[in-house]
């Protein structure tokens, strides 16, 4: 079960560049069910998502990365490409800062994860966040590839 909240900015944080990050790519096969492949890294998944705003089924299995090169010119959309920053809040929380890249350039979205709808819907975000978006299918990444 993926339980998550989404938020668009005010500003950076500061100090981003020091924060951990990953290169992601990710295409959609399917967005309804939402059927994506993505490249994390050096890493490769396949990964089907329920519908859901605030939480949805999500599961994750490994593709070789020829698999996913085979699955890439299946997509349905634009390859979305991001730089994701890991942001520790405290010892369980974690934002993932997603910088967009290419088509989708210059949006930027903050995501927590968290383990219960309640600890969700308690969160006081940090000050430089901006709108919660969490609730707005717009800023879905399946979404967000058909857009252009």
């Amino acid at each position: 079960m993926e339980i998550e909240r989404k938020f668009l900015l005010k500003n950076l944080p500061d100090n981003l560049v020091s924060y951990p990050y990953h290169q992601i790519e990710q295409g959609y096969l399917c967005t309804d069910p939402v059927v994506r492949i993505r490249r994390q890294d050096e890493e490769y998944y396949l990964t089907y998502k329920s519908k859901g705003l605030l939480a949805r089924e999500e599961y994750n299995l490994p593709l070789t990365k020829e698999a996913y090169e085979h699955l890439l010119p299946k997509i349905d959309s634009i390859l979305i490409c991001k730089k994701r920053y890991l942001i520790p809040i405290d010892s369980e929380l974690i934002i993932e800062l997603d910088i967009f890249e290419r088509e989708l350039a210059p949006l930027i979205l903050a995501e927590v994860e968290f383990p219960t709808e309640e600890m969700a819907l308690a969160f006081t975000p940090p000050e430089w966040f901006g709108e919660d978006v969490t609730y707005s299918p717009s800023y879905h990444n399946s979404v967000l590839s058909r857009k252009i």
